[in-house]
């Protein structure tokens, strides 16, 4: 990684390649069998089965910002290039309220007109959520993500923000994608709108259909992926009926290296969404420089193992 993101510095993944294309299951190393069984569907589908039909052929994206210092933010803008909107990373442990409102407004300086989204990882009480939200308010966010844990949380301070006059719409992300019910968010009316990302909900097809019947506008999102696991949140992204919001798809540029040539970044605030079967074709050179050491390779495999088990037993 070029910076400290969700606390990896260095991200593993495992790449399948099938007779549609190339799949990527990289679930974060935490992620139990059940829940990174998940991620291998998603891959599997993106390596078998390929894509769905786009409905465009390219797709608006954010760039992101992770918990940096106010001063580094400029350095990791320019990492994206030219967009017009930014999520900003909030809530994270160890720091303060004061270290998000100078994140923020460091965005908001370098880019006046951009549309701008946080993300606190379901990292805030609820008094503290409306707290911060109130006074982060202030820079006009487009929505705040997951700012509390929990569905029940979440329409709390989407209650508690609304009689505070304060505009700010309420994504749902963690209590989307790590629900046994991910459509509970939308007849709870938690939320204003739910981030879907393609591996953790079981593939493309799965998100799709969980979009739909949420009947909720959606932001397609990804999780640290290589291009090769990004080419699936761009073929959902492309596949929507409905994309009013850009994507959290940029992750690319987080990377300091990728196993794709060229690796799919933003250019001009958008990642192209044609031939994506042909653009995750991972470069062979690049896959022999970046393989994980033999121990780290089996670990991998051993996991694949189990996870595969999971799906073949209906789970």
């Amino acid at each position: 990684m070029r910076v400290k993101f969700r606390g990896v510095t260095e991200r593993e993944a495992l790449l399948v390649r099938g007779p549609a294309g190339w799949g990527e299951f990289s679930p974060f190393l935490e992620y139990d069998d059940a829940e990174a069984s998940r991620w291998l569907a998603s891959g599997l589908e993106a390596a078998w089965e390929g894509f769905p039909e786009p409905v465009r052929d390219r797709v608006p994206v954010n760039a992101t910002v992770p918990a940096v210092p106010a001063g580094q933010v400029p350095e990791v803008l320019a990492a994206f290039g030219p967009v017009q909107a930014v999520k900003v990373k909030v809530a994270e442990r160890g720091q303060a309220l004061a270290d998000d409102i100078a994140r923020v407004a460091a965005v908001r300086r370098a880019l006046p007109e951009a549309d701008l989204r946080v993300d606190a990882n379901a990292g805030w009480t609820v008094p503290e959520a409306v707290e911060a939200l109130v006074r982060l308010g202030e820079f006009s966010l487009e929505y705040a993500e997951q700012p509390v844990p929990g569905i029940n949380g979440l329409a709390e301070v989407r209650a508690l923000l609304e009689a505070r006059g304060t505009p700010v719409r309420i994504a749902a992300d963690e209590a989307v994608r790590k629900a046994e019910d991910p459509l509970r968010v939308a007849r709870a009316r938690a939320a204003d709108l739910i981030i879907v990302k393609a591996a953790p909900l079981g593939g493309v097809r799965r998100a799709l259909e969980i979009v739909r019947e949420a009947g909720l506008p959606a932001v397609v999102s990804s999780a640290l992926d290589t291009s090769v696991g990004l080419a699936a949140g761009v073929a959902l992204a492309a596949a929507l009926p409905s994309l009013p919001y850009a994507c959290g798809l940029g992750t690319g540029a987080l990377l300091a290296h990728d196993v794709v040539s060229p690796a799919l970044v933003p250019d001009g605030g958008f990642l192209p969404a044609d031939r994506l079967a042909e653009r995750a074709v991972p470069d062979p050179e690049l896959l022999e420089r970046y393989a994980a050491p033999r121990e780290r390779r089996q670990w991998w495999l051993d996991r694949l193992r189990r996870c595969y088990a999971h799906l073949a037993a209906g789970h």
